[in-house]
């Protein structure tokens, strides 16, 4: 560059230019879903969480099936094919708008589906995955149980053959989409090992009460997975895994979309924060004209664009096929923590108006403090990372 050149202007929205990054059919996909966002959930979305309600959710899959938004990285069988970057962009604007939201997708999309599109036959696939893609069918993923959360090994849902059928019995708990869902993806000790089930909800047996008293992710439908004698097929299991493998296989993926989704949060809350901070008056002048204020600002933009740079980074290393599961641990552990750091920094600027429905700060804060735990708690991914460092497994 030579010296004359003439710098772009600083954008206080992107203050590292990482847009620049970005192609134009990301950009237009980002845009396309904040818009969807926009018109869709922000004018309600303070309503639905104080109500602790999603109503009207099997219409908005419909329309998130309309705007590729459901399986969007996975290819074929309706599925949009879109590139991890994507996916990711999606994530965070869908989550900028509520964590709920977000796993309503995520659960469809990184849980359910992909473990049918990765792990079932191709009579499953036919039989799920166009209808799952469009919105028509809403699926939900049945591993963590009433008492079995980071250690699902020992899981204690179980199936036996009986003939030339399977006999699923067992409790899940903690489950997006169940209440709603029409096929549930579900975990369960076999003879073989751990093997995955797709279970259609209406089969004879199965049950999925509502889980309510949430004071995270109100507007998002959480269930439990009652399964009582559920005679299922012989082919309703997923052929092409045994084992843990499976499951966590499908976290992986899924925290992924956690590593921008909770970036989305962030980048909400220090919007408000900002906002606040320029037109609120405090001893005869805005409050963003002192001091400490800007100080928490330039914190929170720090925090939040490095885990934006962070999210990006790890979204090209799984479109090169080259995205290791330590990597996910890295960015989920990261993301996620800074993202409620700055949730909790933009309460302070907001002051009292920081724990109203008016403002998006204290929903955001509340809602990540889920996502901090699902699919993987803090030590969890420490210890994942420990080991990697160290070759020293610690788990157990």
């Amino acid at each position: 560059m030579s010296a004359s050149a003439k710098l772009p202007p600083f954008d206080p929205a992107d203050p590292l230019g990482l847009d620049d990054l970005l192609e134009p059919e990301d950009l237009a996909i980002r845009d396309t879903v904040r818009g969807w966002a926009a018109d869709r959930v922000l004018p309600y979305v303070a309503d639905w969480y104080e109500k602790g309600e999603l109503p009207g959710i099997r219409e908005l899959a419909r329309e998130l099936g309309g705007i590729g938004a459901l399986g969007m990285s996975l290819e074929g069988h309706g599925c949009a094919g879109a590139s991890a970057v994507q996916y990711g962009l999606a994530c965070l604007e869908l989550e900028a708008a509520d964590s709920g939201i977000r796993s309503l997708v995520s659960v469809q999309g990184s849980l359910a589906m992909y473990a049918i599109h990765r792990f079932g036959s191709e009579e499953q696939k036919r039989q799920w995955l166009p209808r799952m893609a469009s919105g028509e069918v809403i699926g939900c993923f049945g591993l963590t149980e009433p008492d079995i959360g980071s250690d699902p090994g020992a899981m204690r849902t179980h199936a036996k053959r009986d003939g030339g059928d399977w006999v699923l019995n067992g409790r899940k708990m903690w489950i997006t989409n169940g209440s709603v869902a029409g096929v549930a993806v579900v975990w369960a000790q076999t003879d073989d090992g751990i093997r995955g089930f797709a279970v259609p909800t209406d089969s004879a047996g199965f049950s999925a009460p509502e889980i309510k008293h949430k004071w995270s992710l109100r507007a998002s439908v959480t269930s439990e997975l009652v399964m009582d004698d559920v005679r299922l097929p012989a082919d309703a299991v997923l052929p092409e895994v045994t084992g843990l493998k499976g499951p966590l296989s499908c976290l992986s993926h899924a925290r992924y979309g956690i590593v921008w989704g909770a970036m989305g949060a962030a980048r909400s809350s220090f919007e408000a924060a900002l906002g606040y901070a320029r037109s609120r008056e405090q001893f005869g002048r805005p409050i963003g004209g002192f001091q400490l204020t800007q100080a928490k600002l330039a914190d929170m933009a720090v925090e939040l664009h490095k885990g934006m740079l962070l999210a990006h980074h790890l979204g090209r290393r799984m479109d090169a096929g080259r995205l290791r599961p330590e990597q996910v641990s890295f960015g989920k552990l990261n993301n996620v923590r800074e993202a409620i750091d700055i949730c909790r920094t933009a309460r302070t600027i907001l002051g009292a108006n920081g724990i109203s429905l008016e403002y998006p700060v204290m929903r955001h804060a509340t809602n990540l403090e889920s996502v901090l735990t699902y699919e993987g708690t803090v030590e969890m991914h420490q210890l994942v990372l420990g080991k990697a460092l160290t070759g020293i497994d610690a788990f157990r």
